[in-house]
């Protein structure tokens, strides 16, 4: 029954990615190898967004295909990403790795797979099959370049919190507000982030410090703006 679904082309699928090209072979890929209709073709999410609000509801996706990055415009925020997933949306991200900070926030949002840009169309189709099928997908290549970060400290969910909030500008009583614990408490978390940096040979003495290092690892979103998990 499910191959039979996929001879039918049953499955509808939508593309997010800005180069023509690349979008145009993502289409004849899914179509000719992978059985699905692509519904959707956009450049960017919130193209995708916009035509999701007009679209019958009978021509919305089972799944998006979307890149993470877009050269004149920003990153795709991993929150629109997480209330697409929420909402029922399997998502896969085919991604060229230029960020794998980027990719890693966009996998706490509960994405079903990544597909590198140097992988095979057979493995771009077998993903979307896959995760059309309830699975998941991640080649073992994927995982090791999204993992491998040597130089990023391992921080507990709490010390996370603190940095997130205390790089975007709070001062540690309002960390402490924010997180519900002691001001004494928080300044601890703070003081454990400094010193899994220091281990990992990144000195970050400074708010200033932290900030800079948010950024570069991924807990923060963008300049100026806080993710708070």
């Amino acid at each position: 029954m499910p191959d039979d679904m996929f001879r039918r082309g049953y499955y509808r699928v939508a593309i997010v990615e800005d180069h023509a090209l690349q979008r145009e072979r993502t289409e004849e890929v899914l179509h000719e190898r992978a059985g699905v209709r692509v519904v959707a073709r956009c450049e960017t999410l919130p193209q995708f967004l916009a035509w999701v609000r007009t679209a019958p509801s009978a021509t919305h996706p089972h799944l998006l295909v979307l890149d993470l990055s877009v050269d004149r415009g920003p990153d795709v925020d991993p929150e629109v990403v997480a209330r697409l997933v929420r909402s029922g949306l399997k998502v896969i991200v085919l991604s060229a790795m230029a960020s794998p900070a980027l990719v890693r926030r966009v996998l706490r949002a509960n994405v079903s797979g990544v597909v590198g840009k140097r992988d095979s169309a057979d493995d771009l189709a077998r993903a979307v099959r896959t995760v059309l099928m309830g699975g998941e997908w991640m080649t073992a290549e994927m995982a090791s370049v999204i993992a491998h970060d040597p130089a990023r400290p391992s921080l507990s969910d709490q010390e996370e919190r603190a940095l997130v909030l205390y790089a975007s500008g709070l001062t540690t009583e309002a960390v402490a507000a924010r997180i519900g614990v002691k001001r004494d408490t928080a300044k601890k978390y703070i003081d454990g982030v400094k010193r899994k940096y220091a281990t990992v040979g990144r000195e970050v003495r400074t708010k200033t410090d932290l900030y800079r290092a948010a950024i570069a690892d991924g807990y923060l979103d963008a300049p100026g703006t806080a993710r708070v998990p």
